[in-house]
Parts: structure tokens; C-alpha cells; sequence
């Protein structure tokens, strides 16, 4: 398989690590509007199958001209969800099959934001659904680890562990800490104040999707591996808009572990305005504020070794189990950062997102996962994926009953 990965950054970094030990990529081209960071990123790797190459992602042209002229078969988005449609259009125009990480961007709605949803996660990819068909190639969409993993979780829930579903609850939590910082997020802050800072959207199968305030119905869960218990709270994310689709539930949420001062932050940011993507005039240059947040926090890439703790995906599954009775369990995946950065030299975090496109990819190569449209992993068979991803890629996945 020929593959493009169009970003960088810490997961497509890591992205490409990962595939640098897979015998199933035959060329893989890191691509980046920063060359010298792809570069980079390839020299470390001293494998011939890959290529660095310059990028702009909101080019769709440019996107399409490298897609055929490196006759590539699949392209991974790894970039922020600003890029999402130009790569993913371009993927359609040159007929190769397309996987991302963030679905396209939502837009809230314009007079009831916090109880209906307006443009949602993915809306815009899934307008094209019967133009993918049309084409013959697979567009799987949200296979990061979250969304990701847990869409995969859910369709082996569904296949494997209950007759009935009352709720998909994504829970994600984390006991990471950086030395030497006040506040350090181990994952893009633009992407993270998107997600966070957006109305958190809810699926109830009689009322369908609808919105709240951000960081609402908070609720402590009890963490596998060490991680122990920590407060999650409604975060807007992709899982809440795939799993209906294909997943058959009464209920589905997606809450996450931000930690009172991580909320007091992003609270602080939209306060002041210091969210918005939208550009000012400072000094007569147009920047976005979102933007100058971004450049003044650390990459989270290069935090690996200051970085210990675990980091924790998972769903939690109640309903009815396949023996008729009452069932409650988390399936879920940790990943130690001593493990990953000692493993591969990236951050728990990175890795843990990257590792699930790499599966998929595999698999798509391989003949195992196959389908034409727009696609989310909970669309497809989780065994092979799970058995590949706790087999040879070395990273098992757990199951814990829970008492409710």
C-alpha cells in the first residue's frame, strides 16, 4: 500500500513510526506545510519507504496533484480539523481511499445553542456519502482514538456482549502530569478549545441529537490501570455522531477528565475572547486568536519526557447482556507514557491516537476491512481490529464488568 500522511505534528509523527514497522507499507510520503518538519520526521526513520514532501492541506488541488503523482492508495488526515474537506474532497477527486482522525468542523446553532444542534461533527463529510459510494473507495472517518477505539468498542459490544443497549458512554481520563509546567495540554489546544468550548452534543434514540452547556452532567468515574477516579464532564466529540448511525442504543454521550483547572482555563480563554478563530488586526498583522494560544503553549509533541502518567480510552456499555441479564462494562485502552516514549520516543497521548489509523490502514491493505462511502469504524468488523492492535502491534486493550 502507498500512503500519504498529510501532517507532521505529533500524531502523524508518530503515525509514521508506527507504520515504519509494518511490512505492509510499501511507500509512505510525510507530508507537512512545514517541509523541514516532515523531514525531520522521515530522517529519523532511515527507511527508503519514505519520502518527505512540502504541503499545503487547505490546497485541494495541491492535495490531489501529490495524491496522484506518488499513486497513492489511501491518505491519513493528520492535521486539525480546519483541513479535514480539502483533503477529504481531494481523496474523492483522485479516487483513493481516506481515513481521518477529526471529522469536519460543527457550527453551532444560531439561536438555541445549548439545546439544538446546528451543523454538526461530520455533517459535511457525510453530503458526500453517495459520491464515495459512487466511487468505489472507503472514507473511514473518526479512527483516531477518540473518536476511534471506541467506536470500534461499541460494534463488539453490540456483536459480542449484550442483546440490548440502554447507553454507549465514552469515558476518557488520565493521570498525566508534565514537570516544569503550569499548564501544558498533551494534545493540540486548538483542537482541544474546539471541542471543549463547542456545545457537547447528546443522542437519545427517542429524541434524537441535542445540545448542552460545555462541561455539563459532570459524574466520577473510576479509572482502570492506577488511574483511579476522576471527574468527566460533556465535551462535543465524533463518537455521539457515528455510533447511532450503525450501533443500535437508547442513549450515547461522550464525557471527558479536563480537571477543574484545565476547565478554569478554557472558561478563562472564551472570556476573554482568546478562543475565537476569527482574525484581528495587531500591530497590522491579521492573526487568529486561537492561533497566538497555540503558539505560546508547548508543543505537545515534544512534552514525551517530561511527561509520566497514564492516559485512558474507553466505553462504558450498560444494558441488557446476551444471557438476558443486567449487564455494566468498560472496554478500554491505556497507554503508559514510560511505555510509549521508551517504545517509539512519543508521548502516551500521540501514540494512543496513532496507533488505531496505522491498525486500520492494515487492514484496509490487507482486504480484511473493505466498504465503499463514508464509513465509521463502529460500521466495521472489531475483531480483526482488536486482535491486530493487542497482537502485533503490542498494545492489549481490557474489559471490566462494573457493578452499575
Amino acid at each position: 500500500m502507498r500512503i500519504l500522511i498529510l501532517g507532521a505534528g505529533g500524531v502523524g509523527s508518530a503515525a509514521a513510526g508506527i507504520l515504519a514497522r509494518r511490512p505492509f507499507a510499501d511507500h509512505v510520503v510525510v507530508a507537512d506545510y512545514d517541509r523541514a518538519r516532515a523531514a525531520t520526521t522521515v530522517t529519523a526513520l532511515a527507511d527508503d519507504r519514505f519520502v518527505a514532501a512540502q504541503l499545503d492541506a487547505s490546497d485541494q488541488r495541491a492535495v490531489e496533484a501529490l495524491l496522484r503523482d506518488e499513486r497513492i492508495d489511501a491518505v491519513l488526515g493528520a492535521t486539525d480539523p480546519r483541513f479535514t474537506m480539502p483533503i477529504f474532497r481531494a481523496a474523492l477527486a483522485a479516487g483513493v481511499h481516506y481515513l481521518d482522525m477529526a471529522m469536519s468542523l460543527s457550527r453551532p446553532h444560531p439561536d438555541e445553542p445549548y439545546a439544538r444542534t446546528g451543523v454538526k461533527l461530520g455533517d459535511e463529510q457525510f453530503e458526500l456519502a453517495a459520491e464515495w459510494e459512487a466511487s468505489g473507495k472507503l472514507a473511514l472517518v473518526g479512527i483516531g482514538v477518540e473518536p476511534g477505539l471506541s467506536d470500534v468498542f461499541a460494534r463488539y459490544a453490540a456483536d459480542h456482549l449484550f442483546a440490548e443497549i440502554d447507553e454507549l458512554g465514552v469515558r476518557d481520563g488520565a493521570n498525566l502530569e508534565v514537570a516544569g509546567y503550569e499548564f501544558a495540554p498533551s494534545f493540540s489546544i486548538w483542537t482541544t478549545i474546539e471541542e471543549c468550548l463547542n456545545p457537547p452534543v447528546v443522542f437519545e434514540k427517542d429524541r434524537g441529537w441535542y445540545t448542552t452547556e460545555p462541561f455539563s452532567e459532570p459524574e466520577v468515574f473510576d479509572f482502570p490501570d492506577g488511574i483511579g477516579p476522576v471527574e468527566c464532564v460533556n465535551v462535543e466529540h465524533e463518537e455521539v455522531l457515528l455510533m447511532p448511525r450503525w450501533v443500535d442504543a437508547k442513549r450515547v454521550t461522550f464525557k471527558y477528565g479536563l480537571g477543574d483547572e484545565f476547565i478554569g482555563v478554557l472558561k478563562t480563554l472564551h472570556k476573554l475572547g482568546l478562543d475565537s478563530t476569527e482574525k484581528v488586526n495587531v500591530g497590522g498583522a491579521q492573526v487568529s486568536p486561537r492561533d497566538v494560544v497555540a503558539a505560546c503553549l508547548p508543543n505537545p509533541a515534544t512534552l514525551g519526557d517530561r511527561m509520566t502518567g497514564k492516559t485512558c480510552a474507553g466505553l462504558w456499555v450498560t444494558g441488557t447482556g446476551k444471557d438476558g441479564a443486567p449487564r455494566s462494562t468498560y472496554l478500554y485502552h491505556v497507554v503508559d507514557n514510560e511505555w510509549s516514549m521508551r517504545e517509539y520516543g512519543a508521548q502516551a497521548v500521540v501514540w494512543q491516537t496513532a496507533v488505531n489509523p496505522v491498525v486500520a490502514l492494515e487492514l484496509i491493505a490487507t482486504g480484511v476491512w473493505s466498504g465503499a462511502g463514508v464509513l465509521g469504524p463502529e460500521a466495521l468488523d472489531a475483531v480483526p481490529f482488536l486482535e491486530l492492535l493487542a497482537g502485533e502491534y503490542g498494545s492489549p486493550w481490557g474489559q471490566q464488568e462494573l457493578s452499575g
